[in-house]
């Protein structure tokens, strides 16, 4: 996970396009180099987030960088852009040649830090029909990390991941309860049991874990542990990374 910069218009944006550009396309070349198999990038920095929308001056800046580093990598390519603006994020998908996008508010509505989420999965497929971007997959959170889900704490989570399977999502993801959180490896068992759709873990993924979770799950989706102290604002650490690729390799 590539955390961009703050973009243009959220109250960390520092005026400089062509800073967050170079650190996003030197990030993905770290990376690159360190044999990571695909890419994502997400506004982490846009603190605080909008709730399911974002203006154009995020959605057309974040197509430039995963244009640029999609050119510059040849890596596969998601994007996430937040809070849930899932729309947002498959145009830009679409215009910069990505590959999948991750979607939050997918299935069951659930109250996070911004908000109320409502589930999107019919407006947001609909969308991808209309726009023609049915080859980019939507990954979807379940059981969102930072959000409240007592709504739904009648469901576990083997529900939500049948009924975002019955709403057609390309693959779940499965997170702890904040960014760098290790995710539930009995959930990730289940949930992996339950459907046919790739499964990934989405926080928490580090060098003494990794090789439990990708005994249990397809992918996984790793942001804090890269960085300088393990904090996912920090600059990335290129030997915690090899370090970890190095492990990956080793167990096949």
């Amino acid at each position: 996970m590539i955390h961009l910069q703050a973009l243009p218009g959220t109250p960390k944006y520092d005026g400089s396009t062509n800073q967050i550009i170079e650190k996003a396309l030197n990030e993905a070349c770290t990376y690159q180099q360190a044999g990571i198999d695909a890419l994502m990038i997400e506004n982490m920095h846009d603190v605080p987030y909008t709730k399911n929308d974002v203006g154009h001056e995020i959605s057309s800046l974040t197509a430039i960088i995963a244009y640029l580093i999609k050119q510059k990598t040849g890596l596969p390519l998601g994007i996430q852009i937040l809070a849930g603006a899932n729309k947002a994020a498959l145009a830009t998908a679409l215009s910069a040649g990505a590959n999948f996008i991750r979607a939050e508010g997918f299935v069951f509505g659930h109250l996070a830090d911004e908000g109320y989420i409502d589930s999107q999965a019919a407006e947001l497929l609909r969308y991808r029909k209309q726009i023609g971007a049915e080859h980019i997959a939507i990954f979807t959170d379940i059981k969102k990390k930072h959000s409240s889900h007592a709504l739904t704490s009648d469901l576990d989570i083997v529900e939500m991941a049948h009924a975002a399977a019955f709403f057609l999502s390309d693959g779940l993801i499965v997170t702890g309860m904040h960014t760098g959180d290790t995710a539930d490896l009995n959930e990730l068992k289940k949930v992996k049991t339950a459907t046919n759709l790739p499964v990934l873990v989405g926080s928490g993924v580090d060098l003494d874990n990794v090789t439990d979770y990708m005994a249990v799950t397809d992918a996984l989706i790793i942001g804090s542990y890269f960085k300088k102290d393990g904090y996912w604002a920090n600059d990335v650490d290129g030997d915690k990374v090899r370090a970890l690729m190095k492990k990956v390799n080793s167990n096949g």
